[in-house]
């Protein structure tokens, strides 16, 4: 966050999320495993590196053989499934797919929102608002019952910027924690009422 008299911005995290980097991680380790029993299956030798540490073990046997069709053939492309959405996941974590900035200038007297797409043509999406058409500040609660067995509720609250042509903008996402601070800090920025 960057603030002064007469401007303040807001970075917004985009994909680049510890659980988005935790889940590419274990897709891809998941789905390389299934490729090389794959592989292995097909040019009928073991590929895997660790192999003599596990053949200690009493319940592994030296060798284990898995015939290519149909069991191997089905690992290769499970496998090679995984590894595509894997380097989607990997994709959308470099390019960091919805970050950006919200930016409020009173110099200009507009709203930038800025957000990174997908590589091409229109991979910078930028949204300005007049500060003229700016009605209030809303924070908008919902209830979601999550838990199958505890049927534990969860409240989620979004800040939205209320305009006159284009309606309610949402400026956070769910997962962000900060949403009261930011509604009263943008709400005295821009002078505009805030409303739960």
């Amino acid at each position: 966050m960057f603030s002064n008299e007469d401007q303040l911005m807001y970075e917004i995290t985009g994909s680049r999320k510890p659980s988005n980097l935790f889940w590419a991680t274990i897709i891809f380790l998941g789905s390389f495993g299934l490729f090389l029993v794959g592989i292995s299956s097909y040019l009928g030798m073991n590929v895997f590196f660790l192999s003599e540490e596990f053949s200690d073990f009493p319940f592994i046997s030296d060798y284990i053989y898995l015939p290519f069709i149909p069991q191997g053939v089905t690992m290769a492309f499970y496998g090679s499934g995984g590894l595509c959405i894997s380097c989607y996941f990997w994709g959308i974590l470099l390019w960091d797919v919805g970050g950006g900035y919200d930016l409020f200038d009173k110099n200009e007297k507009k709203v930038s929102l800025h957000r990174w797409g997908f590589p091409g043509k229109n991979r910078r999406i930028c949204f300005y608002v007049p500060m003229d058409e700016i009605l209030s500040i809303r924070i908008i609660t919902t209830v979601k019952e999550e838990g199958i067995f505890t049927r534990t509720l969860n409240y989620e609250s979004i800040v939205y910027m209320e305009t006159i042509e284009q309606g309610l903008i949402p400026l956070t996402h769910s997962e962000d924690v900060i949403s009261l601070e930011k509604a009263t800090e943008l709400s005295s920025f821009l002078d505009v009422p805030l409303l739960y």
